[in-house]
């Protein structure tokens, strides 16, 4: 029972550590400027939502992930609740709020996965253009062309990633770091 505890602990820190990191890719400027996503509330989702998908993308490539992933999206949904409540969203919408971004986000993740696993990013850019830029009013649309390239460089860094390296809480390959 002693041992369930210390590794539930253990792979909170990992959690947290990669969180961390992830957050920090999701706030680089280069999404918000040259990737046209507006810096507002719903502009920050729609890029956190884009990060969190190619980890957990990532992560379904290796069975060894799956616990981790899970706890990653858990993580991201408490990050979600905590944002709501931030931001002043009654307690009684809370509920209601996360049904609709987890719903948004699933919604996401449906969309994005065909037109990436295939590389077509005239494709991906059709739907950051209806679902990101749409859902984040006051971004550039003309510039979904170039957060698609983005995502997809980074859908091919993070299958550079060795599962060790995930579940050591690093988010970097061996020539350095890209967090």
């Amino acid at each position: 029972m002693l041992e369930a505890f210390r590794r539930r602990r253990r792979n909170r820190d990992i959690v947290e550590a990669i969180w961390d990191q992830v957050v920090a890719r999701a706030r680089q400027p280069a999404r918000f400027e040259e990737g046209g996503l507006p810096d507002t509330v719903m502009g920050r989702y729609e890029s956190l939502c884009i990060e969190v998908f190619l980890v957990l993308r990532r992560c379904g490539r290796d069975p060894s992930l799956a616990e981790f992933s899970q706890d990653l999206v858990d993580r991201f949904m408490t990050d979600l609740d905590h944002s709501l409540r931030e931001l002043g969203i009654g307690y009684l919408a809370v509920p209601k709020r996360m049904r609709a971004l987890a719903a948004r986000f699933y919604a996401r993740v449906a969309a994005m996965e065909g037109p990436l696993s295939v590389g077509d990013r005239a494709a991906l850019a059709d739907v950051l253009r209806a679902g990101a830029f749409t859902d984040a009013p006051g971004g550039r649309a003309d510039a979904a062309e170039h957060l698609a390239s983005h995502m997809m460089d980074d859908a091919r860094w993070y299958d550079s990633l060795s599962a060790d390296r995930l579940l050591a809480g690093r988010l970097e390959t061996d020539s350095g770091t890209k967090a």
